[in-house]
């Protein structure tokens, strides 16, 4: 017997009994995206290598360690996504999505490939929601964004989890506050990491960023963005700060928030919740004003925000959310004979065009594992047809709960099915 093939390390299967949980989810998400005006992009699972680096940072980990970069047969390189923001980006470009009218507004729900060590709440496949903006610097549009991720989270009835913002900066106030950086950091050549140490002098802010227990904890008294912002960057923030505090929004000032991608630019923000371990970061964003310009376009002010499903249901399990449980199937048909068969599929058929939904034998079992079945699929109602039943054309519907019995004509099927599902979701409602 052959050995059975395994799902690559790093990645999982989201079974039927499972994947429930995920459309609730992706429901609510759709939902709460496109209640503010934001429209569905989906973009390839692959893009030119180029894209990632130009776009993420070559001195990100995500780009150093974490890619899966490969060689097509036309010896172009080619990189699965690691995360949403610079496909989408490419596409508004490579459309002219301007014309369209700005600011443009999108989202995503997509999967993105990291090779990294798998963990709770992330896998080397894994899942985001993602929102984007182009074409606004308006600090609204910041505190819109964060808005809509924050009533998310009440929708879902998440209450610990706290938001904290930060800026860092323009390229203008960041050129002055790179060379203090480096200042600082230079101090400590000898206990830096290695991968530390090649972003000193390409991007020290970086530093500030990294997982290593030693950089993390030479970096904590490092000098601040936050008391070296232009006045541009400093009001932008301040406004940021107002329209939060307006919509009744609580956040902390975070001045270690960097965020791990280059594009990033004046505010970045994170949701954090202390109830998933380490990785307790449910939704990171933040504005990157340059992103366009640097991938070949106009200079297009825009931000966005991702978060990763598999983190936030972790975080709903822990926090006691209840997710509804999917409908079951309306009525179940067994048959017994060949003639019987025939008219069960035919009547399922014409139950579930009027909107009902229903299953019969598809693999030829005995009246008994059928009834089985049946249980196991938590079917409201069963029916039971036979040669007695066609010749009377008339069968008996049962409530697999209650037991009770009620009789249906087979030529007027639907409308006496109709009247016995009216009857049952009547009393469903009645004793809630």
């Amino acid at each position: 017997m052959a050995e059975i093939i395994r799902k690559i390390k790093g990645t999982e299967d989201i079974m039927p009994k499972e994947s429930y949980k995920w459309q609730f989810l992706e429901g609510l998400m759709r939902s709460q995206a496109e209640s503010y005006g934001f429209k569905e992009v989906r973009t390839p699972v692959f893009e030119q290598t180029s894209l990632f680096a130009r776009g993420v940072g070559e001195t990100t980990d995500v780009v150093q360690k974490e890619m899966y970069t490969f060689s097509t047969k036309g010896d172009d390189s080619i990189t699965l996504r690691p995360e949403g923001t610079a496909g989408a980006a490419r596409a508004f470009l490579e459309h002219s999505l301007h014309n369209d009218g700005l600011p443009s507004k999108q989202y995503y729900l997509t999967t993105c490939y990291r090779y990294e060590k798998p963990q709770a709440g992330r896998q080397r496949e894994f899942h985001q929601f993602g929102i984007e903006v182009f074409g606004t610097g308006n600090p609204c549009a910041d505190a819109e964004v964060i808005c809509l991720i924050n009533g998310l989270f009440n929708v879902l009835g998440l209450e610990k989890i706290r938001l904290e913002i930060n800026s860092i900066g323009c390229p203008k106030c960041r050129s002055e506050y790179h060379r203090v950086l480096k200042e600082y950091f230079s101090k400590y050549k000898d206990k830096l990491c290695d991968t530390c140490l090649g972003r000193l002098e390409r991007n020290p802010m970086r530093i500030i960023d990294c997982k290593s227990p030693v950089c993390s904890e030479i970096g904590k008294d490092a000098p601040k963005m936050l008391d070296y912002l232009c006045p541009e960057c400093k009001n932008h923030f301040e406004k940021v700060k107002s329209y939060l505090d307006i919509a009744g929004i609580k956040y902390e000032i975070n001045p270690s928030i960097v965020r791990g991608l280059d594009y990033y630019t004046k505010t970045v923000f994170e949701f954090v919740s202390d109830n998933i371990g380490a990785q307790g970061t449910v939704c990171g964003g933040g504005r990157y004003d340059g992103l366009i310009e640097e991938l070949g376009g106009q200079s297009t002010p825009s931000l966005g925000c991702a978060m990763g499903i598999e983190r936030l249901l972790i975080l709903m399990e822990e926090s006691g959310v209840e997710i509804p449980q999917p409908e079951n199937a309306d009525l179940y048909i067994a048959s017994m004979g060949d003639d019987a068969q025939l008219r069960a599929f035919a009547i399922c058929e014409e139950a579930r065009k009027s909107g009902f939904s229903t299953q019969c034998d598809i693999v030829g079992r005995g009246l008994r594992p059928q009834m089985k079945y049946a249980d196991k699929i938590g079917a409201k109602f069963s029916m039971v047809l036979g040669d007695s039943e066609l010749e009377q054309g008339k069968a008996e519907i049962k409530n697999m709960e209650t037991g009770e019995k009620k009789e249906v004509l087979l030529d007027d099927f639907t409308a006496g099915f109709s009247e016995i599902m009216i009857d049952y979701q009547t009393k469903q409602i009645a004793d809630l």
